[in-house]
């Protein structure tokens, strides 16, 4: 019995340390090198303090700053828990939620007219989404410049440049950052 236990004793003891050790290991050194802001979680510092992650949403609600997704995670961008509603496509609950997002909305962007873009009422699969479509962004950007007391047009062209485009040119869609537009807003138009 003992000459069965020792290889797969060894065998356990040989992957334990390759896969659970030595892989990891060289993978975390080689992401810290060649991808350095990625490998620490694509911080973002303003004023010289980390404000957040470019890739974790935050709960934007005041009306000098573009608004995010709506958030199922916990009390909304709570990333210990991250998760979608799960409700399905017929659910009175998500038709509620999606009623109640769209009225919110317009409520605090009373010159939105017509359909809004689905990423404004519904949340996304993780809820802690840190981007918006380009048309969610350019839709609040009146409610935007009243707040800060500036032309709605310069703040569609601080949107419209901050529009990031496909991964690779084909991955994904074209796509806003709400936190680092943000950030853009409050250097190029500080709140008076």
């Amino acid at each position: 019995m003992i000459r069965q236990i020792a290889p797969a004793f060894r065998m356990t003891l040989l992957f334990t340390v390759l896969t659970g050790l030595l892989y990891p290991a060289a993978v975390t050194a080689l992401c810290q090198a060649l991808f350095p802001r990625q490998a620490n979680g694509s911080m973002v510092t303003a004023s010289g303090r980390t404000i957040g992650s470019s890739l974790i949403g935050q709960d934007f609600r005041r009306p000098e700053y573009l608004n995010g997704r709506p958030s199922a995670a916990g009390a909304g961008y709570d990333a210990t828990a991250s998760g979608g509603s799960n409700y399905g496509p017929a659910s009175r609950k998500l038709m509620d939620r999606i009623e109640g997002s769209a009225a919110a909305f317009r409520k605090a962007n009373p010159q939105a007219t017509g359909a809004l873009p689905a990423d404004l009422v519904t949340a996304s699969a993780s809820g802690l989404d840190p981007h918006l479509s380009p048309a969610s962004a350019l839709l609040q950007a009146g409610r935007i410049a009243a707040a800060r007391g500036v032309d709605a047009g310069a703040v569609r062209s601080l949107i419209e440049a901050h529009v990031e485009e496909p991964t690779l040119g084909f991955l994904g869609e074209p796509r806003v950052n709400v936190l680092e537009t943000n950030l853009a807003l409050d250097r190029q138009f500080p709140k008076r």
